[in-house]
């Protein structure tokens, strides 16, 4: 039951964001001056906030840009860093040493200060942010895939399919590319949390959407200097981060424990 609780809670948040304008029922950039700061209220769950905007609803529409661009970016990072991984570890050679040096200095930078290096050079939006992560988070992908490449490829079945005429395509993605997949997913999920954390991060800093526009990060920069007198106004949109991350770090870490068991299952095979 407890490795299925976050499953429960991200499946409850991904659905009140979707479904944010029948559960909100303000505009989340509606400024209202006859209701600023507040409290929380039957009328206003979450409270309002210093322009007198709804709380709960910018909560739930932040979540559309905090969780969307945090999931744009960690497509790309997968997508660029499983193509990398694979030609690396299959082609080796000059390929490998040019893209894992490549990888190693992309890796030598904190996370952090790089995507915000990259965030203050591109102009402040969303897809600034979603970039900023994608190009930060590609190359771990692309190391762990290329060591698993770099195991697969010696296996007997690939041997047999290349003494069969088999092309360096057809080998590289029907025969390699599914092995890493399962290895690509797991990475993915223990890594999400850390993207949540970076969009919040860059959104707090000012370099991500702007407002009006929500998002989780720029709420709490938004509001920051209240959080003694309201904190609710920092609070919701605090424990939106937290629980998401938490809950995709659990997730992860059980991806990875049952990714574990099964590789131990086929090693005993």
């Amino acid at each position: 039951m407890f490795a299925r609780l976050p499953i429960i809670v991200l499946s409850l948040i991904v659905v009140a964001v979707v479904f944010a304008p029948y559960i909100a029922h303000y505009d989340p950039i509606a400024i209202n001056l006859d209701e600023i700061k507040a409290a929380p209220s039957l009328g206003h769950p979450f409270g309002t906030d210093c322009k007198g905007r709804d709380v709960l609803a910018r909560v739930l529409y932040g979540g559309r840009i905090s969780l969307g661009v945090s999931f744009a970016a960690a497509l790309v990072s997968l997508g660029v860093g499983f193509t990398a991984g694979l030609l690396s570890g299959y082609y080796g050679g000059w390929i490998d040493t040019l893209l894992m040096a490549v990888v190693d200095l992309t890796l030598a930078f904190p996370s952090l200060l790089l995507a915000i290096g990259i965030s203050v050079v591109l102009p402040p939006t969303k897809f600034t942010v979603m970039a900023a992560i994608a190009l930060v988070g590609w190359a771990s992908f692309a190391r762990l895939i290329r060591g698993q490449v770099l195991k697969v490829k010696e296996m007997a079945y690939v041997e047999a399919a290349r003494s069969l005429g088999a092309g360096n395509l057809r080998i590289l993605f029907v025969h390699i590319f599914p092995q890493c997949l399962s290895l690509g997913l797991v990475i993915l999920g223990i890594k999400f949390s850390g993207y949540i954390l970076t969009e919040a991060s860059l959104s707090f800093l000012g370099l991500g959407p702007q407002p009006p526009t929500p998002s989780w990060g720029n709420m709490i920069g938004e509001n920051r200097a209240y959080i003694i007198s309201e904190p609710w106004m920092v609070l919701f949109p605090g424990l939106a981060v937290a629980v998401t991350a938490l809950c995709f770090n659990l997730f992860g870490d059980y991806m990875q424990e049952k990714y574990s068991s099964y590789n131990d299952g086929q090693r005993r095979s």
